[in-house]
């Protein structure tokens, strides 16, 4: 299909607005008479709360009022739970949701307890130094494996132990492939914690009119009208009371999914007592503990293969590391069962998980969600069974690949979204064979490797793949309106949080409607503007979103060439849209501008048939019957430093099948910022937890992000594989670049230290780590 807009490498809409400093940020909202809030926060993972002094606090000037749990009376309560279990014979789910403040105990470091509002947000800081806490210690409990012990505390009194959930899944008999396997495999994994680390950290403001009887929200959730919902009963207000406006945010990736943060609850409510405009802005230090996390797992995996490299099956139990408190459900630890099984074609799987309770922060979907966890244990163990075997690792790959003929390919076992995992479309050794090829498999290791190795250096190469389930459902919608200017808005109720919505969804308009993409007004996020959607998460928002928008647009289409075929008396397949205008097919002189088309469909006199609706407007709506898998394979070259173990990425390609591609400028972008965080999430990012539950490393000056030096230039290539799910035949891209990230850097260092038999089981890594391993390596040699 020939296509004008849908495609093309476009420049992003946005960005004028964001270089010149005029896009609206949450902190950018100053009403008058403005009050600020902060909050007293534990400094214990897990204590008993024996008492609360607020009194001094009081007596600050410029204090304003102070909440306690007991002072919200009625209001006092837990979020509630996001995500239900799912639908999973034998599911075990201990529903333990997050207060509004903590009443009699606190579950981890920084949990809010008072609520202190002032005039400004200094004064309300200093006031929490008044506030006295008396609090009983407790054990702690860190380590998810041991904290099932009996011996260990309870963080939630009401249970036998700290078990959240406990699924079982598995399709086929793995004891029956593990008795027929010729090689079995085995190895234990741990893949630890990291934050999401937002340019931007977590906001809210809210503004409650007492005359027109309206509260205003402004928030950094990137599920606007769930939150509209959500807080209109809450504070017993039907949902055309609230409006929520999600703006421009900086930086989502998974945490601004969570909904109902204790913030998010108190500070309408504040808002709606003292009939004032309130903010509270997330500090940094406050992220680091409030703002949920995610990767903590502990994972012992077998797989069953024949002599030649064919598996036969898979065997994983893991526990999941998921914090004080499970309001997400299960959608991580969901997603690593299924992500495991990848490109592969594997008969035979047994997956088992126990969610497990801690005194960390809670644990919901980072970019990724679950996903990198699956791809680390199955890509792992390929590799070790590709050396077992005398195999090469792309080969071993490649033998094991789900073929075209395949697809739809039913994995039966349940996803996050509920219905069986079921690849939509894939073809995956075009996508192999494009990744040797262009990491220039064959003469790294003729020819660069060997050079390298007689000049004294560690070099390796490092290739593996993936998929991403994206495009879930349930649904999402748009507003398509062509304006009397000539010039067209779009609302939808997602919010953006930087993946070139604005641009993107008005390239699906343009190439409905023959409109400049410069003249395409996009509004997300806004209650106000349209009020139904879920959110953007899980790589959805092209794939639902801009599939409602374009049925959205092929309305407006529809009614736009109804209406001209009247005025230009023309049949409406001989007319066509082109530059704001609907023309004669090579009578370009015939043609009437879309805006005086619009001023037509709106008559002020006459009669309006039965039937037709004014204006050139359509709303619609598009939910997938399940979600489209995207996929792709990473190939790195690393030269390792022996002395100091610093590494230097010499080339870094990824290949990457997401369907057809709406702007590749704008997926290329999405592509470099989940490698770049997948990156920091395999060699630099941790986040060190001592025995008492605290952040060792909980400040920039200690937690290492990846910098423009540590990221190298990264070469993206595509596969187009359509998705039958949907009318533009589009997939989800938004996690892909971060998922394979671990295992790749992996593979690389063990290739570069081949000599020595370096095993790497552990993610993330950093030159400490990597020197204990080398270390460890070389005396087993010995």
């Amino acid at each position: 299909m020939t296509t004008k807009f849908f495609g093309k490498r476009i420049k992003r809409n946005e960005d004028p607005r964001l270089l010149t400093g005029q896009a609206l940020f949450v902190d950018d909202v100053n009403l008058p008479g403005m009050l600020h809030v902060a909050f007293v926060r534990s400094p214990y993972a897990h204590a008993r709360i024996t008492g609360i002094d607020v009194s001094k606090a009081k007596e600050r000037e410029g204090v304003v009022a102070v909440y306690t749990a007991d002072d919200l009376g009625n209001y006092w309560g837990h979020g509630p739970l996001l995500v239900s279990p799912p639908p999973v014979e034998g599911a075990v789910f201990n529903e333990r949701t997050q207060p509004f403040l903590a009443k009699d105990k606190v579950c981890h470091v920084s949990e809010g307890i008072v609520a202190i509002v002032a005039e400004s947000r200094y004064i309300a800081e200093d006031a929490v130094g008044d506030v006295i806490v008396n609090y009983e210690p407790l054990p702690a409990n860190v380590d998810p494996v041991k904290s099932l012990e009996e011996s260990e505390a309870l963080i939630h009194e009401d249970l036998e132990q700290n078990l959240a959930a406990h699924i079982i899944q598995q399709k086929g008999e793995y004891e029956k492939a593990k008795a027929d396997a010729d090689v079995i495999i085995s190895r234990e994994f741990w893949y630890d914690r990291g934050t999401a680390a937002a340019m931007e950290n977590r906001g809210v403001v809210a503004e409650w009119d007492n005359r027109s009887q309206k509260m205003t929200i402004w928030d950094t959730t990137q599920a606007p009208v769930v939150i509209r919902n959500g807080m209109a009963g809450m504070l017993g207000l039907s949902e055309n009371q609230v409006r929520v406006v999600a703006p421009f945010i900086g930086g989502g990736f998974g945490p601004k999914i969570m909904m109902f943060y204790p913030e998010e609850v108190i500070i309408p409510w504040v808002a709606m007592q003292l009939n004032r405009p309130v903010k509270w802005i997330e500090d940094r230090s406050e992220n680091f503990y409030t703002t949920t996390q995610e990767r903590g797992q502990w994972h012992e995996s077998e797989m069953a293969l024949t002599k030649d490299g064919k598996i036969l099956g898979v065997s994983d139990v893991f526990w999941h590391d998921n914090g004080a408190y499970d309001p997400y459900g299960l959608t991580v630890p969901l997603n690593t069962q299924c992500t495991l099984l990848g490109m592969y074609d594997v008969p035979n799987y047994y997956t088992e998980f126990k969610a497990v309770f801690t005194n960390k922060p809670i644990v919901t979907p980072y970019r990724g969600a679950g996903r990198q966890h699956g791809v680390f244990v199955m890509e792992r163990l390929l590799d070790f069974a590709a050396k077992e075997l005398g195999i090469d690792k792309t080969e071993i790959r490649r033998i094991n690949m789900l073929q075209p003929d395949q697809f739809p390919h039913n994995h039966k076992i349940i996803f996050q979204d509920f219905t069986e995992l079921t690849y939509d479309s894939g073809n995956y050794e075009p996508i192999l064979d494009k990744t040797i090829e262009g990491i220039g498999y064959k003469e790294f290791y003729e020819e660069m490797k060997p050079k390298a190795e007689a000049e004294g250096k560690r070099l390796g190469l490092g290739l593996v793949c993936y998929v991403e389930g994206t495009g879930i459902g349930p649904y999402e919608g748009a507003r398509v309106t062509v304006n009397a200017n000539g010039k067209v808005s779009v609302a939808t109720g997602v919010g953006t949080q930087g993946q070139g919505h604005f641009t993107s969804f008005a390239q699906i308009v343009a190439e409905q409607l023959g409109v400049a993409v410069e003249d395409i007004d996009l509004s997300t996020g806004d209650t106000d503007q349209f009020r139904w959607g879920v959110g953007t998460f899980a790589s959805r928002g092209a794939t639902v979103a801009g599939s409602a928008i374009n049925e959205a647009a092929a309305g407006v289409r529809k009614k736009i060439l109804k209406i001209a075929s009247d005025q230009l008396e023309a049949a409406e397949e001989d007319l066509e849209l082109v530059d704001g205008t609907v023309q004669v097919k090579g009578v370009p002189a015939k043609a009437i501008p879309l805006g005086e088309l619009a001023n037509l469909a709106n008559p002020l006199r006459g009669a309006v048939k039965p039937g037709t609706e004014p204006g050139l407007e359509s709303t619609d709506y598009f939910g997938p019957e399940m979600g489209a898998t995207a996929s792709g394979a990473q190939a790195m070259i690393v030269e390792i430093d022996p002395d100091t173990m610093m590494i230097e990425i010499k080339k870094y390609l990824t290949v990457h099948d997401c369907g057809e591609v709406i702007n590749p400028l704008i997926l290329d972008g999405q592509v470099h910022g989940g490698i770049a965080q997948g990156i920091g999430n395999a060699f630099y990012e941790e986040l060190v937890f001592d025995d008492n539950g605290q952040i060792l490393n909980a400040s920039f000056m200690d937690y290492l992000l990846p910098t423009s030096l540590d990221v190298p230039h990264i070469d993206v290539d595509h596969q187009v594989t359509p998705s039958p799910l949907n009318p533009l035949g589009i997939k989800g891209a938004g996690e892909a670049g971060a998922i394979p990230v671990g295992p790749l850097f992996a593979q690389a260092f063990e290739d570069a230290f081949s000599d020595i038999g370096l095993e790497i089981r552990d993610i993330p890594l950093n030159p400490h780590k990597l020197w204990e391993l080398v270390e460890e390596a070389k005396a087993k040699q010995a």
